[in-house]
């Protein structure tokens, strides 16, 4: 007789759905795993058998046989631990075989029979939701997985309490969602003294979800005033909380089972690796774009990352998706992102001071910052230079407009973004309009072609600088609440693209 129990395997996001297949046949004592497990589903045989021994059940002296079907489907990870007990307890009898093959089950054994959590289980419960099977998972990862309401969710902690569950002894209450994280951001916009340019470029940033570019000697304020970006985007909604929190799982991110409606704000270091910042390695795991997923990616230093590493974001910055190539594995993860980059203007970073320049200046600015590829200068939608702060400005009372009230103009402009977009799938944000439909929602008049004409010409505009002026100049438009883009649009939108192309 065979009994079954199924579980999950990670591709990306997406969780496939893999039957755990038990038979125990006479023949010579063996406990064998097959089916492409890795180090870690082989070693499950040793920890089943210590939990099994923890509970005073003997395994009976004859071949037992796990298959993890597709077989040809890579199994990797130490979830797969729970699943093949339950199998095994169902070909020994002593849970239902029925009830085993309507489960779906993760979680890794400790030698004395008790759950630890492991990661994926909110993937985990979409599958089984569209399966129409119970999902069992560690306690600890329960509330992660009650976050899936149309899918039965029981926590357990121990291997025993499993047991008794399936045979009726002491059944346990479906787990419960964890908190909904949406605590108020700590850093306000009122904190930044002068650089009233930047605060308005920010302000566009979040509005259409822009790109941008800050160029500016060392403690003119470039890290501080994108540590307040998040303050002014608006909270997740429903759906983006849940494919962020997806990614978040799979990374181990989701702390008590809590899923946050803060939306995403990664500072990966300037050495971080390629599979750091894109994804990879091993288990082709999400990377920081990834992670950064419906957020905000900040990168300081900009010249100073691997020049490989950022040339692997254009592709993603175009797509809002990224595929992970391994040998054994072609993954696929979202990576829609907002992109926030700081640069010194030099090595030494002074270039504009006479007093403190190095002694290549200005050849050393063209050196330093043609670390940064031009096709990638080009996807950034606003490029500002930050002046250092005036140390009068620093003696000045707080501003009287703060996060708060930026953020309410922010969220009305994404408001309008999304009426006018509401009959495009996959447009939310200005940023995210092209072709024709960018054409109509900019609609330059007449005045405002031969304005943008004139600039493309005489600074060397390329096609997709162009398409990123019309998109900034919708947003100031839209932060305006005016349903028409004028000419004064345009020209504020040019003045944050310009600096790059002279």
């Amino acid at each position: 007789m065979t009994t079954r129990c199924y579980t999950v395997a990670f591709q990306g996001v997406d969780a496939r759905l893999v039957e755990v297949q038990c038979a125990v046949a006479p023949g010579l004592p063996a406990f064998s795993v097959v089916g492409l497990p890795d180090k870690a589903v082989s070693e499950a045989r040793e920890r089943v058998r210590a939990a099994f021994a923890a509970m005073s059940i003997a395994l009976p002296s004859r071949r037992i046989t796990v298959n993890l079907s597709p077989a040809d489907l890579p199994k990797e990870g130490s979830h797969f631990d729970l699943p093949i007990a339950l199998a095994l307890l169902a070909a020994i009898g002593i849970i239902p075989a029925e009830k085993a093959e309507d489960t779906i089950a993760l979680g890794e054994l400790s030698l004395d029979g008790q759950l630890m959590p492991v990661v994926g289980a909110l993937p985990a419960a979409v599958t089984a939701a569209e399966q129409a099977r119970m999902l069992i998972c560690p306690k600890d990862s329960g509330a992660e997985a009650a976050w899936v309401d149309a899918a039965q969710v029981f926590g357990v902690t121990t291997l025993a309490e499993a047991v008794q569950h399936f045979t009726g002894q002491r059944l346990i209450e479906p787990a419960t969602p964890g908190e909904v994280g949406n605590a108020p951001a700590t850093k306000d916009l009122r904190d930044v003294k002068g650089q009233e340019q930047a605060k308005r470029a920010l302000e566009i940033a979040a509005a259409g979800r822009h790109h941008l570019l800050m160029v500016g000697p060392p403690g003119s304020g470039k890290s501080m005033l994108a540590a307040r970006l998040p303050s002014l985007l608006p909270p997740l909604t429903p759906r983006e909380a849940l494919e962020t929190s997806m990614i978040h799982s799979l990374a181990g991110l989701i702390k008590d089972g809590g899923i946050s409606r803060v939306r995403p704000f990664r500072e990966p270091h300037h050495t971080a690796s390629m599979a750091a910042i894109v994804g990879g390695g091993r288990r082709a795991q999400p990377g920081e774009i990834s992670l950064a997923h419906n957020g905000v990616l900040f990168l300081d230093e900009l010249p100073e990352f691997a020049r490989p590493v950022l040339e692997t974001l254009r592709q993603p910055l175009e797509t809002g998706e990224v595929m992970v190539a391994r040998a054994n594995a072609h993954v696929k993860y979202p990576s829609r992102f907002m992109l926030v980059a700081a640069a010194n203007p030099c090595k030494c970073g002074y270039l504009a001071d006479a007093n403190r320049a190095c002694a290549r200046a200005p050849g050393c600015s063209a050196d330093y910052l043609g670390r940064i590829s031009g096709p990638l200068l080009d996807r950034f939608d606003l490029h500002l230079d930050v002046p250092p702060v005036d140390i009068a400005d620093l003696d000045l009372p707080p501003c009287a407009e703060g996060s708060a009230e930026v953020a309410q103009r922010v969220a009305c402009a994404r408001e309008l973004q999304q009426a006018r977009y509401a009959n495009h799938p996959g447009i939310e944000q200005n940023a995210d309009a092209e072709g024709q439909l960018l054409e109509d929602a900019a609609a330059p008049g007449p005045d405002s072609r031969d304005l943008l004409s004139r600039a493309a010409e005489r600074f060397g505009l390329s096609a997709r600088g162009y398409h990123r002026v019309l998109r900034v100049a919708r947003t100031i438009a839209d932060l305006a609440r005016e349903e028409r883009v004028q000419r004064h649009h345009f020209a504020e939108a040019l003045s944050f693209r310009l600096p790059a192309a002279r």
